[in-house]
């Protein structure tokens, strides 16, 4: 296999070690990685068979960097020491994780450094996905969209980057495009969880609820072996759409106790991404005013989130925490996190913290909400204008972000201003006319302005009401 002392991993790239084992716990890991598998530990396996592998030890540092930051650390310094044994590829990719890594990191400095490795190495969709992710947390699907573009001529019938084509695409509003990609992804490999997700965004946009549903109950068996994240993000979605097809809300209960809410007694279970596909749920619900057989959930989920081991992992996660936490009169908690997060960003560079300041906002505007001062949320998130697409950069999709809308919505009607209320959801069932509760906010705001619409606003309800789900 190569020369003595290279081998090729499964992109046909070299790698600088001796160790067969090491290799495969490589290319298990980039399986791994491009299908949201449970095993992506096996990757700390590769510097057990070669401590020396600039590769194994650069790759465990980058999966060991939230969780276990210290041993990411030693990883990474061994990964540092091999350096000038490494071959080109080897240190194209340490020279990506690295920057991503650091304590200092400039996210464009990162996805710079990761868009000339995949323009050296085209094949790589390991460090492709990486790149998504990272545009991902930056709110910026137009460069990974331009990347992965510049990449299908050479991986045209590969497993896993149509899929990957499809979520900038929904992301950008192209969702007759991001279908096709997605169903392109799914002809290659029907059980690229990623392109099923992706498919189920399209068709849940489209509010083709039942449809949806059907595909992804349909595809479910094969999330059994996905991490804790996708396993509950896919039934997450499943959820919403049952919600938002007002489906009766039992189903969307069951839902959440036997498909989310047992991932964290599983033993297999990974990270507290959990928490917030549980949390994200009841906030819907919550703003739907559907709470009443969900309250001991959320009393239950708020009091598991106090723990703060969970805290500061992810932006849009800390913002669902603190509403839990404010809702269920946790405040001391609530506010602990939310001074937590102002002391991080004023401790950013001026670029970052300047980008993340509308998260704070909203962080404080959840807060509010959460104890039930609407007049002050309202504020935070501006009583003229706010649109959820402006922040993405929390790590959230579109479909994730649009709850701060339906809140924006529901603050606006309890303060009295209805015609705002007529004007938007006017403007927004243009694209989503399939939507009920889009159409009860309607009614509601017509009939606080006495308006003779509020009649046909509740037509159109109870039919659509009617229809998605026998």
């Amino acid at each position: 296999m190569g020369e003595e002392g290279v081998k090729f991993d499964k992109w046909g790239y070299q790698v600088n070690t001796f160790s067969d084992q090491c290799i495969s716990a490589i290319n298990e890991f980039y399986d791994q990685v491009l299908n949201y598998g449970r095993n992506m530990s096996i990757i700390l396996e590769a510097p057990i068979h070669d401590k020396n592998c600039v590769l194994g030890n650069t790759l465990a540092a980058r999966f060991s960097s939230i969780s276990h930051p210290s041993q990411a650390l030693s990883f990474l310094q061994s990964a540092k020491s091999h350096y000038d044994e490494a071959t080109d590829y080897e240190k194209a990719v340490f020279d990506a994780i690295s920057c991503l890594m650091s304590e200092d990191k400039d996210e464009d400095d990162a996805l710079e450094l990761h868009i000339k490795l995949l323009k050296d190495f085209p094949r790589d969709l390991a460090s492709l996905k990486r790149a998504q992710v990272l545009c991902f947390y930056m709110g910026q699907p137009s460069p990974f969209l331009d990347l992965v573009q510049q990449l299908l001529p050479q991986n045209e019938r590969e497993p896993y980057i149509h899929g990957m084509l499809a979520f900038p695409l929904l992301e950008l509003g192209r969702m007759k495009d991001a279908e096709c990609a997605a169903r392109k992804a799914l002809e290659i490999n029907n059980q690229d969880v990623w392109a099923q997700h992706c498919l189920c965004h399209v068709l849940q946009y489209e509010c083709r609820f039942a449809e949806a549903v059907q595909f992804m109950e349909e595809c479910s068996p094969s999330w059994s072996s996905c991490s804790s994240f996708m396993y509950t993000h896919n039934w997450w979605h499943v959820a919403l759409c049952y919600l938002e097809g007002h489906s009766p809300v039992t189903k969307v209960l069951d839902l959440y106790d036997h498909r989310i809410m047992t991932e964290p007694d599983n033993p297999d279970a990974s990270g507290p991404e959990v928490y917030l596909n549980a949390l994200g749920l009841l906030l819907r619900v919550y703003i739907r005013g559907e709470m009443t057989l969900f309250e001991d959930r959320l009393k239950y989920l708020a009091e598991l989130v106090t723990n703060k081991g969970v805290w500061y992992m992810e932006w849009q996660l800390d913002l669902l925490i603190i509403w839990a936490l404010a809702s269920t009169d946790k405040l001391p908690a609530a506010k602990e996190l939310l001074e937590g997060l102002k002391c991080r960003v004023s401790n950013m560079k001026d670029k970052k913290q300047k980008k993340m300041q509308r998260g704070l906002y909203l962080a404080e505007a959840l807060f509010e909400y959460g104890r039930g001062n609407d007049e002050h949320a309202l504020q935070l998130m501006g009583s003229k204008n706010f649109d959820a697409c402006d922040y993405k950069a929390i790590g959230a999709s579109d479909e994730q972000l649009d709850v701060f809308n339906e809140m924006w919505y529901s603050l606006l009607l309890n303060t009295g201003q209805a015609a705002k209320v007529i004007e938007l959801i006017e403007k927004r069932l243009k694209s989503r006319e399939g939507v009920p509760f889009l159409w009860r906010l309607l009614e509601k705001a017509y009939s606080m302005m006495g308006r003779e619409e509020a009649i046909r606003a509740a037509d159109k309800a109870n039919h659509l009401e009617s229809v998605y789900f026998q």
